[in-house]
C-alpha cells in the first residue's frame, strides 16, 4: 500500500491480523530497504506473538534517495505514517522499530507516536571510528524514547554498542557485525524473548478487558 506524507510517498508491506494483539511498525537503515535478514526476523518473532505488522520504505527511499535528509523532515513523515497505519487498529498498543538510521528514527519518534516500546536493531552508537567522541554519541536518541527499548547488536559493529543501561534490554550477538545477517534466529529469539515480557506489562496498563 501507499501512505502519502508531505515528504512524498511511503510503500508498506502490511500482514494484517483481526484483532491484533499489537501493531509493530518498523524501517529500514538509511540506504536500506525493508527486506533484511534482521528486519524479516524481527517481522517473523511479531507475527508469532500476535502481531499485526507493517514494514514501511520511507519516502526519500521510495523516491530512490539513499539519504534521509534532515531529521525533522524524516520525524514528521514517519509521524504522518504511524497514524494512517493505526487508524484500523483503534487502541491496539503500537511497537515501532527499524534497523540503524530507522532504529534512530523510532527513538526519536517514539513520544509522539503513543509507542508503548521501541524494537532498535543494529543501533548506531557512533559514526564508525568516533567511539571516542562523546559529543558524537547517539545515545541520547535511546534515552528519549520514554519506553522500553529492546537493543538488538552485533559485537563486531563498527557503529558501536550502546550501554545496557540505557535501554530496558540489550542483546549483544556474538560474530554479527552491523548488518546482523549471520543468525536471523538469534534476532527473532531476542526479539520474541523481549515480547513476551513486554506484551503482559502492556496489558496490564491497559487494564481489563481483551487479553493478549
Amino acid at each position: 500500500m501507499e501512505i502519502g506524507t508531505a515528504a512524498g510517498p511511503a510503500l508498506v508491506t502490511v500482514d494484517e491480523r483481526r484483532d491484533p494483539a499489537f501493531l509493530l511498525v518498523m524501517t529500514h537503515g538509511a540506504g536500506g530497504g525493508v527486506g533484511s535478514a534482521d528486519l524479516l526476523a524481527a517481522r517473523e518473532a511479531a507475527l508469532d506473538a500476535g502481531a499485526a505488522v507493517a514494514l514501511v520504505l520511507q519516502p526519500y527511499r521510495a523516491a530512490g534517495a539513499r539519504a534521509p535528509g534532515s531529521a525533522g523532515r524524516q520525524d514528521a513523515a514517519w509521524l504522518e505514517i504511524i497514524e494512517a497505519l493505526r487508524r484500523p487498529y483503534p487502541g491496539v498498543p503500537l511497537i515501532a522499530g527499524g534497523r540503524s538510521n530507522g532504529a534512530r528514527l523510532a527513538c526519536r519518534t517514539a513520544r509522539a507516536a503513543g509507542a508503548a516500546g521501541v524494537i532498535a536493531l543494529a543501533f548506531p552508537l557512533h559514526p564508525p571510528g568516533k567511539a571516542d567522541q562523546p559529543e558524537r554519541s547517539r545515545a541520547g536518541e535511546l534515552r528519549s524514547a520514554g519506553v522500553p527499548v529492546l537493543v538488538v547488536n552485533g559485537d563486531r559493529d563498527p557503529f558501536g554498542v550502546p550501554d545496557a543501561g540505557d535501554v530496558d534490554r540489550l542483546v549483544v550477538l556474538r560474530g554479527e557485525a552491523h548488518a546482523l545477517s549471520r543468525d536471523p534466529a538469534a534476532v527473532r529469539s531476542a526479539v520474541r524473548d523481549w515480547l513476551g515480557d513486554l506484551l503482559p506489562r502492556l496489558v496490564t496498563a491497559r487494564g481489563p478487558g481483551r487479553a493478549v
